[in-house]
């Protein structure tokens, strides 16, 4: 996934314009708790991606998570 991809994600379940997400924000000091985490594994699981938890919670930004994808 591209981070422009997972920004419009996670500022969807933030409810924050995408814009106001960095690539290399802590996402966590945006808000984004452990449930909006897990939704966003289930979501991507259905599209193939396959990661944990722990995976996303070692570096919550969106460059890491993009590096992730890849």
């Amino acid at each position: 996934m591209t981070p422009d991809d997972i920004r419009t994600q996670v500022a969807a379940l933030l409810e924050v314009p995408p814009t106001t997400l960095a690539d290399h924000d802590n996402l966590l000091d945006h808000g984004l708790d452990s449930i909006r985490v897990m939704s966003l594994i289930e979501t991507w699981r259905a599209t193939g991606t396959a990661l944990t938890f722990a995976d996303l919670a070692e570096t919550p930004t969106i460059a890491a998570w993009s590096a992730l994808t890849h």
